[in-house]
């Protein structure tokens, strides 16, 4: 009986990672790179040097409005205006929502305002009832924006120079009415290591790119919050933020209420045009998955069937390796067990050399994927329990649609 368990266990590992790194490859296909050769920059003729972002002479240029909300962000902000200042090709206004802060993040953009025209500061407003922050203040941001492309960004990212103009023709040629980019995800602690790098690895493991691209399925949409580029008038068709107010996650439920507004939504790997550092610590890292993870797999039916998938498809063919080398298992399914072990790891390692280098992390991928887990696990009870999620010093109930 024993040996008949085994031998199913194998066979369903290496079903599973077959399936799950056979989606990946495809996927890999579809999570493409924004093209470079997108029309021509204008240049001084003078001096041959192509504009910044702030000059106003060229009417064919994209215009575009930065929407980016900052709660407590003095150590992050001054970066990105600086990256956003030195954006190449396009015209823009830059709307920062100092929401609240009390680290000194409102004079840092005032200094700025003082020295660039279209830098501009927004003091939000005290959040009503039944928002969350960040969405209160991306609400409220657009409600200043006067150009009709919408670029939101966290204050954590840094873009490349021409950054801003690929996404926006890229979001054009496509036609999606809200396009989400990808940054590359910098990494410094083993805990950030483990974790962060794990957004690549389930989103093209799990997300079937099929569907999220050619169909309207509110569930096929994903996205990612730190990178949204979208127009005015398709904002205000799906009601934007508003119509996800309590959520924590707007990488999943902004595109979800863009689909259900019958807009289409697509995604990209933007690793070339921003990176981001989302945290810095082991325990801000868990905390910071722990908000999003309501939202994400933590619910029920869901998470007892991707428990026992990412279990078998990553934690059981090392197990099954272990064992076969302690000649705990037949030699005749060392085939397989060796085609699980490789297929399992090869996502983890695709993305690790693709994206983030952690390849410490890499190979401790079936701790990183009970990690991740586990965090998801501690959702799931606190929502149970009917306990709030703790962020940027304020309390909030876990969002469930």
């Amino acid at each position: 009986m024993l040996t008949v368990a085994i031998t199913g266990l194998v066979w369903a590992t290496l079903s599973a990672t077959i399936c799950m790194s056979g989606l990946f490859l495809l996927n890999l296909l579809f999570f493409s790179k924004a093209p470079t050769a997108i029309g021509r920059l204008t240049k001084d003729r003078a001096t041959g040097i192509r504009y910044p972002g702030e000059v106003h002479g060229d009417a064919g240029w994209l215009q575009v409005s930065v929407l980016i909300p900052a709660r407590n962000e003095a150590l992050r902000i001054g970066p990105l205006l600086d990256s956003v200042l030195s954006s190449e090709g396009v015209r823009c206004e830059i709307w920062v929502l100092d929401d609240e802060s009390q680290d000194g993040t409102e004079g840092i953009v005032l200094n700025y305002s003082s020295a660039h025209a279209h830098v501009r500061l927004i003091r939000g407003k005290p959040v009503p009832a039944g928002w969350s922050g960040k969405q209160f203040a991306c609400w409220q941001l657009a409600q200043h924006a006067s150009f009709p492309e919408l670029v939101f960004l966290d204050a954590d990212v840094a873009l490349a120079p021409d950054a801003l103009r690929r996404a926006v023709l890229l979001r054009q040629q496509t036609g999606a009415d809200l396009l989400s980019g990808f940054p590359h995800q910098r990494v410094g602690t083993l805990g950030e290591q483990l974790l962060i790098p794990l957004i690549h690895v389930v989103l093209l493991c799990f997300l079937p790119f099929g569907l999220m691209r050619w169909s309207r399925l509110t569930g096929a949409a994903a996205g990612c919050g730190q990178f949204f580029i979208t127009t005015k008038q398709a904002y205000e068709i799906s009601g934007g933020h508003s119509a996800i107010r309590q959520s924590l996650h707007d990488g999943i439920l902004l595109p979800r209420a863009y689909r259900r507004a019958g807009l289409i939504t697509d995604l990209f790997d933007a690793s070339d045009l921003a990176s981001c550092r989302m945290y810095t610590s082991f325990a801000e890292t868990w905390s910071g998955l722990l908000k999003n993870a309501g939202e994400g797999f933590a619910k029920m039916p869901l998470l007892p069937f991707m428990t026992t998938l990412m279990l078998l498809a990553f934690v059981s063919p090392v197990l099954c390796l272990i064992a076969a080398a302690g000649g705990w298992i037949n030699s005749d399914l060392q085939l397989p067990i060796v085609t699980a072990g490789v297929l399992s790891y090869l996502p983890r390692i695709v993305c690790c050399w693709r994206f983030d280098r952690a390849w410490l992390a890499c190979l401790l991928n079936p701790t990183a994927i009970m990690l991740f887990l586990m965090i998801q696990w501690t959702a799931l009870l606190r929502k149970q329990l009917g306990k709030s999620i703790q962020w940027r010093q304020r309390s909030y109930e876990i969002a469930t649609s």
